[in-house]
């Protein structure tokens, strides 16, 4: 779970995004990323123990996403993000492929899972493999234990048919997607819960089936 500090701190971030507060508040700030990363580290077993090619022995520091932005080609300046940021990622596949986020900021939290804007040829292969198997990706989307959960981002979404495919087709609003995302939305009040671990790792076993999909249509 997540010390109500934490959530605190972040909060503050949002108030006082400057280096000045950040540099008089550093020690809060380590504090705050201490916790996180303990939290990952109860969060690598479960999700190594449902998915086999996340390394059980991926180091917590790895998955935690820095909170300084990079603001050279962004016309917002502020120089921390307003949340702590952790990302499951799959290595050793040879391309980046579909993986896990959780994104933890007061009143946004949420747990992510998907492929987020993967590259042309890539995309094409996901879209190949809905094409093919549309009842197959229609049956885990629409599982009782992902749509309890989960749902299907829409925010990524081409404006006509892509290349190939017809506006009839009967999958066309999913191969018009350009990111295959699922999204958990997840209280603030739930990080601070023992029962967070628990209710994490039946959202990563909820969602485990649509990561298959995707990366057995990468893999082809």
């Amino acid at each position: 779970m997540i010390k109500p500090e934490t959530f605190a701190f972040i909060t503050d971030v949002a108030r006082n995004n400057n280096r000045e507060w950040f540099a008089e508040h550093k020690a809060r700030y380590e504090s705050a990323k201490e916790d996180v990363l303990a939290f990952v580290d109860q969060l690598i077993p479960v999700l190594a123990g449902i998915d086999p090619h996340f390394s059980i022995d991926t180091p917590a520091k790895k998955c935690l996403l820095r909170i300084y932005r990079d603001v050279r080609f962004s016309k917002n300046k502020d120089p921390y993000k307003n949340n702590f940021g952790i990302s499951f990622n799959i290595k050793g596949t040879g391309i980046h492929g579909p993986g896990y986020y959780l994104h933890l900021q007061p009143g946004e939290c949420f747990l992510g899972a998907g492929f987020w804007m993967p590259e042309a040829p890539v995309l094409k292969k996901i879209r190949e493999e809905i094409d093919y198997n549309g009842s197959e990706f229609l049956d885990l989307i629409h599982a009782k234990s992902f749509e309890s959960t989960f749902k299907l981002s829409k925010e990524d979404t081409l404006k006509n048919a892509p290349k190939g495919y017809e506006l009839d087709h009967p999958q066309i609003e999913f191969l018009k997607l350009k990111s295959f995302v699922a999204v958990c939305p997840l209280p603030d009040k739930a990080f601070l819960q023992p029962g967070i671990v628990d209710q994490l790792k039946t959202a990563f076993e909820s969602v485990y089936p649509f990561i298959l999909f995707l990366r057995n249509a990468v893999a082809q």
